[in-house]
């Protein structure tokens, strides 16, 4: 196959990703527990509340160059528990987060050991309902190093851990942040191993670890496999979501597949399981999640202000629900 063969086989897949009707899960409510909302547009939070997600939780990651100093990490922590939580209030979806250092800047150990003093200070606030995403990238001592020291600290305040897999190796990578875990005394119902494929979905279920895979264009996985994944392993300790940041990725990624598993005949109680409840089982363990605030969020107040700053510009007018519940 010629490289012009490759790029139109791929563009056709993309073509075909994002061509689901979504008319069938119409709805239906979903959780996307893996989603990087700093990188997005307003669009995008429109867009998915439309689609039905009324919940998403986004976890720490890095920028896509690395940070110079430590006030830029505390800036960023602040900013998703603070502006990013109250941008997604505006469109009715409930915003948490994961907080953590990630794995490729662990390798900067001069920033990474002032990060560590820093981490106390934003994971027991509201809406943080885990520590992540942390783990392995290049799987570097460093970065060993202070994944099990974010594991000790998950430990102490009792949150769970969301686990990110590396993209190389990942077989070895995803067995190794298991058997580490383990090593630090962490039950595995309480770690979310995420970035799943076909290889690692196996030995993370037997383990009884919770499977979450990343429905991403062209690598990660696509959500047609995801539904054979689904077909052999049943939906019990699995959830999918969409990790959409500043690469090429989909927001709508979860409804999208939803719609394709109802397509493909997947009951509706595994599609509720797989794209909404096991997410709100895991994550909950954090004492933060509670359905009821899902329905409170929905009534929509734009003429909000957060630090005197509005997502309106120019002569837009704010959505306001009839009954609006104040978001502090």
């Amino acid at each position: 196959m010629c490289c012009n063969d490759n790029l139109n086989e791929r563009n056709q897949g993309t073509r075909t990703h994002r061509a689901l009707d979504l008319s069938a899960i119409a709805g239906m409510r979903f959780f996307d527990p893996h989603v990087h909302m700093t990188s997005r547009t307003t669009d995008d939070y429109q867009a998915m509340a439309d689609a039905g997600v009324v919940a998403l939780i986004e976890p720490a990651f890095w920028l896509g160059q690395p940070r110079t100093g430590l006030d830029s990490f505390r800036d960023y922590y602040s900013s998703l528990i603070g502006w990013e939580r109250f941008r997604s209030s505006q469109f009715g979806i409930k915003h948490y987060c994961t907080i953590g250092l990630n794995s490729r800047e662990a390798n900067n150990e001069a920033l990474a050991e002032q990060v560590m003093e820093l981490l106390p200070a934003f994971v027991y606030k509201e809406g943080v309902v885990g520590i992540g995403e942390i783990g392995f990238d290049d799987q570097t001592a460093a970065e060993e190093k202070y994944y099990r020291l974010q594991l000790e600290l998950a430990k102490s305040a009792g949150l769970p851990v969301q686990v990110h897999t590396p993209h190389r190796d990942k077989k070895k990578g995803t067995s190794k942040s298991m058997d580490i875990a383990v090593e630090h005394g962490l039950s595995p119902e309480m770690i979310i191993i995420d970035h799943n494929n076909e290889e690692t979905v196996k030995e993370v279920l037997d383990r009884g670890f919770w499977a979450a895979f990343t429905i991403y264009p062209f690598t990660k996985m696509g959500n047609e496999r995801m539904v054979e994944i689904l077909k052999q392993y049943g939906p019990e300790r699995i959830m999918i979501n969409s990790a959409a940041d500043w690469g090429i990725s989909d927001p709508l990624a979860v409804p999208k597949s939803a719609a394709l598993m109802k397509q493909r005949g997947i009951s509706m109680e595994a599609i509720d399981l797989v794209c909404y409840r096991n997410a709100i089982t895991a994550f909950g363990q954090s004492g933060q999640i509670h359905e009821k605030d899902f329905d409170q969020i929905r009534e929509v107040d734009q003429a909000q202000k957060f630090e005197s700053n509005s997502i309106l510009r120019g002569g837009q007018q704010p959505r306001i629900d009839k009954g609006t519940i104040i978001i502090a």
